[in-house]
């Protein structure tokens, strides 16, 4: 979860407000591109890549504590892989803020501590578009479109054992959860990942490998338009 857009935060101390409903924006001064796919399949180093602004969804996960979080089958674990466990609306909301007035206020999530740690502000500093990624990315897209933020909606997808090797080496390697849970989840998603890409694309986003998505990702960033699958 860690990147560029990290230095253009202040962080400050756990403070919670009210998100409420979003609206549409009349006039937006800048346009996301969501970035969607798998755990694993590269999301975090693609946004860092581009050298643009970008806001990380999955600090828009629930407390581990929050009440009515979807659980594993058969077993008392939260399911972390379900949108359930995510704040959509807070995202949204977020992103909308963004596009209209070019900074907002988002939580700073501990995905080993499965909780909120603090705030950080993030300032697009007047670029006219920024990435959104996470593995809920595909689930906003419609609303995103809808409120007339959406500059594209891209799945990152590949090959599920590659994914799962690259998943399993960063879990690990940043203390995520145990190794137990790693493995369990690991194998899970590996066996589910081709119709986690097809979901994905089913809510509005484009398959695609980092090739593609980085052009598209240039269009968007020139202008140029970029077509959006509906």
């Amino acid at each position: 979860m860690v990147n560029a857009a990290r230095s253009r935060m202040t962080r400050r101390q756990p403070h919670h407000e009210p998100m409420g409903e979003s609206h549409p924006v009349s006039e937006a001064h800048a346009r996301v591109i969501l970035v969607a796919g798998p755990s694993g399949s590269g999301k975090s180093s693609l946004a860092a890549r581009t050298g643009l602004p970008v806001l990380v969804l999955d600090d828009f996960y629930r407390d581990a504590d929050a009440p009515g979080l979807p659980l594993m089958p058969g077993g008392s674990a939260v399911d972390w892989d379900d949108p359930g466990s995510w704040d959509a609306d807070a995202a949204v909301a977020a992103i909308a803020a963004l596009c209209a007035h070019g900074t907002a206020e988002t939580p700073v999530y501990d995905i080993a501590a499965s909780a909120a740690t603090g705030r950080a502000r993030l300032d697009l500093a007047g670029a006219p578009v920024f990435v959104a990624e996470g593995i809920f990315a595909a689930e906003i897209a419609g609303r995103c479109r809808e409120l007339g933020l959406l500059a594209d909606a891209l799945c990152l997808r590949g090959r599920p054992a590659t994914t799962a090797r690259r998943r399993f080496v960063r879990d690990l390697r940043e203390g995520r959860k145990s190794v137990r849970f790693l493995l369990r989840r690991g194998w899970h998603l590996m066996r589910a990942e081709r119709g986690i890409v097809a979901r994905h694309v089913a809510l509005g986003c484009h398959p695609c490998g980092h090739s593609e998505a980085e052009r598209r990702i240039a269009d968007a960033r020139t202008g140029a338009p970029v077509p959006v699958d509906a």
